[in-house]
C-alpha cells in the first residue's frame, strides 16, 4: 500500500500557533520534507522541531525551491520534487511537507500536491493558521467588519496596482524587494498612512512597523503589510 503525503501547515513562525493535528501527523510520519529557503535554510523546520523535538530523529527529504520567476525553471523544479516524494510514497511510507503557514495560501506546497494526486496517491492538507491572521492579531487590528471585503494581493506582480483600487481591508504579501514600487503604488491611491507590515512574524528576527515610513526597501521575503480602512465602532 502506498503512503500519503500531508502538507502540513505550521503556522508563520511561533511554534506556539501549531495546531495540535500538524503537530500529531508530523509524530506519525516517518519522512518529513522541508524546503529550503536561501543559504540552505530550513525555516520551517527549525519551526517545527520547537514543538516535535525529536523530528531530526526521522528521515528528513531536504527540497530546494529556486527563487526565480522562469516558468520552465520552476515547472521542472516542481516535477522533480514529485517524483522524489512519489518515489517515497511507493515504499508506503507517509511524507509530511511542511509548509509555513497554510498549505493553501501561497504555498509552494500546493503545485506539488497537485502533481502527486495527479498520479494516483493520495494527499491531504493539513491546516495551518496563516500569516496574516498572526499579523493582525500582532498589530492589534482587525481584518474584516461587517460588509467591509479582505483582500489577500500578492506585491511583486502586475497585478498589484490593479488591486489595491478595489475597495476593502488589503493584505499584502510576498513583496520581497519591490517594496519601494509598492511604497509608491499605496501613496498614490491613498493607502499609506493606514497601512503597517510585519516582518518575520513570530520569528526570531520579528519586527513590527506602525508606519512603512520606518521599512527599508529590502522589506524580506517574510513580509506582510496590512492596509486597513478607517476603524467603524
Amino acid at each position: 500500500m502506498n503512503g500519503t503525503l500531508y502538507g502540513v501547515g505550521i503556522g508563520p513562525g511561533d511554534p506556539e500557533l501549531m495546531t495540535l493535528k500538524a503537530v500529531r501527523i508530523i509524530e506519525q510520519s516517518p519522512v518529513i520534507a522541508a524546503p529550503e529557503t536561501g543559504g540552505g535554510r530550513r525555516v520551517a523546520l527549525h519551526i517545527a522541531e520547537q514543538a516535535v523535538p525529536h523530528i531530526r530523529q526521522k528521515e528528513i527529504l531536504p527540497l530546494h525551491f529556486p527563487m526565480t520567476k522562469d516558468k520552465e525553471t520552476v515547472s521542472k523544479n516542481r516535477d522533480g520534487i514529485a517524483v522524489q516524494i512519489t518515489d517515497i510514497l511507493k515504499t508506503g511510507k507517509d511524507v509530511a511537507f511542511l509548509t509555513l503557514g497554510d498549505p493553501a495560501v501561497y504555498s509552494t506546497y500546493w503545485y506539488i500536491h497537485q502533481r502527486v494526486v495527479k498520479q494516483g496517491f493520495t494527499a491531504q492538507m493539513i491546516a495551518g493558521v496563516p500569516s496574516f491572521c498572526a499579523v493582525a492579531a500582532k498589530l492589534g487590528v482587525s481584518l474584516a467588519e461587517a460588509e467591509q471585503p479582505l483582500l489577500i494581493i500578492p506585491g511583486s506582480y502586475p497585478c498589484t496596482e490593479q488591486m489595491l483600487q478595489i475597495q476593502g481591508t488589503k493584505v499584502i504579501m510576498k513583496t520581497g524587494r519591490s517594496m519601494e514600487r509598492l511604497k509608491t503604488l499605496l501613496k498614490q491611491y491613498g493607502h499609506y498612512k493606514n497601512s503597517k507590515m510585519v516582518q518575520n512574524c513570530g520569528m526570531e528576527q520579528e519586527q513590527v512597523f506602525s508606519s512603512l515610513d520606518s521599512t527599508t526597501n529590502e522589506s524580506g521575503y517574510f513580509s506582510v503589510v496590512i492596509c486597513k480602512e478607517e476603524e467603524t465602532l
